[in-house]
């Protein structure tokens, strides 16, 4: 059995709005018509939970509704000849749904809800919907279990050591713009070769082996597959 080379794909909500999901931020700076700071930061929640629980629970009803594009299939089928670690800002399923079996979410689970006193107390959600006065086990009103702005990000170290050791990088829509996210980039290999797959070409610093593909995901991230699979 040989070896498998290592791919790790950074991916963002450009490859969930072509399922229909909204991006984080629109060009007049609202989120689903919100301000990005009353929805998505510890103190919009202080301020009223009830609005900020609300807006997730329209977030899953539309997650749950949406289907994976090729984008997210054409990133599962490459676990066939690579081993595959998506790392995702994207709070949805689709890449879990679509198959792939190794997501790291970085700013978590829209499926989850946790305690919002208690952050390791994390439950699955079998319903869309957290309520106010729906109470972890220690007594503490549930929040959906999403890193929002402000807050530290659990898993980067991990991404950290998956980005270093990738031996094939792919970055599939995403700005580039959200830290400290956007950094993982800058921890693959000087020898590895990036694959940048959005139709606005984020910023990079300049580095050998970096490859601009100008395109959405669904058209993408198939060409590369494609291209990266002849050249085994």
């Amino acid at each position: 059995m040989t070896n498998k080379k290592k791919l790790v794909a950074l991916t963002g909500a450009g490859i969930s709005a072509e399922s229909g999901l909204a991006t984080f931020r629109g060009s007049d700076g609202l989120w689903e018509g919100h301000r990005v700071e009353d929805v998505a930061s510890p103190e919009g929640w202080a301020r009223n939970p009830e609005l900020v629980l609300d807006f997730y629970n329209q977030r899953r009803t539309a997650a749950r509704a949406a289907q994976p594009n090729a984008g997210h299939l054409a990133l599962a089928a490459l676990e066939q000849d690579f081993d595959v670690v998506i790392v995702t800002q994207n709070v949805d399923d689709l890449h879990e749904r679509a198959g792939s079996t190794n997501v790291m979410h970085l700013h978590g689970k829209l499926f989850e809800s946790r305690s919002s006193l208690h952050e390791e107390l994390v439950y699955p959600m079998d319903s869309d919907r957290i309520e106010l006065g729906e109470l972890c086990e220690k007594g503490h009103q549930l929040r959906p279990n999403i890193v929002w702005f402000g807050e530290q990000v659990p898993l980067m170290e991990l991404a950290m050591d998956e980005a270093a050791t990738a031996d094939i990088f792919l970055v599939v829509g995403t700005s580039l713009q959200v830290y400290p996210a956007a950094n993982l980039v800058h921890y693959a290999p000087g020898a590895c070769p990036i694959y940048v797959i959005d139709p606005q070409q984020p910023p990079l610093l300049r580095r050998p082996n970096l490859h601009f593909i100008t395109e959405p995901a669904s058209t993408g991230v198939p060409r590369v597959a494609a291209e990266l699979i002849r050249a085994l």
